[in-house]
């Protein structure tokens, strides 16, 4: 049986969540319940729980700052929240679920079960460390791949290249990390920090670009030696994003 401690200001929400846990997740058991970041520090140091559902926004500080008052994180973690653009990306750059609210019962069985199934705490950790630590920079990111879980300064990403449901990282220091997300994932994540998406297959870091040659769509050379083709259709947008860097 799963022990886990539910922490959220709003008792409705509270009340929802153990109610689904109750009918749809029979492994998961509530122990006890915190409403603000307070009481929730003082439930989990209490009960030593699994697993801890955890709200962002409460009137006493954020899921993270709660997080940031542990000194050992020995339990695993779905955050649950409404919808916030920052959380969101955080979640993204960190490779961490989460729920929104208001909780779909689908979804909870879905989280319930991918935290389940990981065996690991410090790869659970890991992720945690990359989401407490970016606080509002997005300095770093986590890299799921075959072998665990790799954190990454993005300033050190050369260019991702997809390679069928993966997509192998590329750092300045040569090394390259196979990781189990789809290069669509971190177009998304990317591109808003000076990343641009010059080909189907390729992803490129503008930092890292070292000459363009002219051409139907042409072609870059990158610090690596790599030599990336751009889109015809990508062309026009890959110019005018160079010029801006």
């Amino acid at each position: 049986m799963i022990r886990s401690v539910i922490i959220d200001d709003e008792e409705k929400g509270r009340n929802t969540l153990r109610n689904f846990l109750k009918k749809y997740c029979h492994n998961v058991s509530v122990v006890a319940e915190g409403d603000c970041l307070k009481s929730g520090l003082e439930k989990i140091s209490m009960y030593n729980p699994d697993l801890v559902f955890l709200d962002i926004q409460m009137p006493d500080g954020t899921g993270f700052n709660l997080l940031e008052q542990i000194e050992e994180i020995n339990f695993k973690v779905i955050f649950v929240t409404a919808y916030d653009q920052y959380a969101l990306k955080a979640f993204k750059f960190s490779a961490i679920d989460y729920l929104l609210k208001p909780i779909n019962p689908e979804k909870l069985i879905d989280a319930v079960k991918k935290i389940s199934d990981i065996e690991d705490i410090k790869s659970v950790n890991k992720k945690l460390e990359v989401l407490i630590g970016n606080n509002m920079r997005f300095e770093k990111i986590a890299l799921p791949s075959i072998e665990g879980i790799h954190l990454v300064k993005i300033k050190d990403i050369v260019r991702c290249e997809s390679e069928s449901n993966y997509t192998n990282i590329f750092l300045s220091s040569g090394k390259k990390i196979m990781v189990t997300k789809t290069l669509k994932e971190y177009d998304e994540m990317l591109t808003p920090m000076h990343f641009y998406r010059v080909h189907q297959s390729h992803l490129i870091n503008l930092a890292f670009v070292e000459k363009y040659h002219k051409g139907e769509g042409g072609f870059v050379i990158m610090e690596d030696g790599s030599e990336i083709e751009v889109a015809r259709r990508r062309k026009e947008g890959f110019l005018s994003e160079l010029t801006k860097f």
